[in-house]
């Protein structure tokens, strides 16, 4: 998936999978995956997207500033 944001290009295919977080089982309609990702230049964001009624209803990718990094890691250990 790719996604333009205050003219960066945040690319799934072109950037660096550093942890993919599932929540709920395959099929739950509250489950949902975040994977965060670390682009070429640096920069961070999350590839998202879940069931009907999860909090990622429809996927989409989200930045994620450097200093909120070690943060997500940590909740998702």
């Amino acid at each position: 998936m790719q996604k333009i944001i205050c003219k960066k290009v945040y690319d799934t295919e072109t950037a660096t999978l550093i942890k993919a977080y599932s929540f709920g089982n395959l099929g739950d309609a509250t489950g949902y995956e975040e994977d965060l990702y670390q682009t070429p230049e640096g920069l961070y964001f999350l590839h998202v997207g879940g069931g009907a009624e999860s909090i990622y209803p429809t996927e989409d990718i989200q930045r994620l500033a450097k200093t909120k990094v070690k943060e997500w890691l940590k909740a998702h250990e």
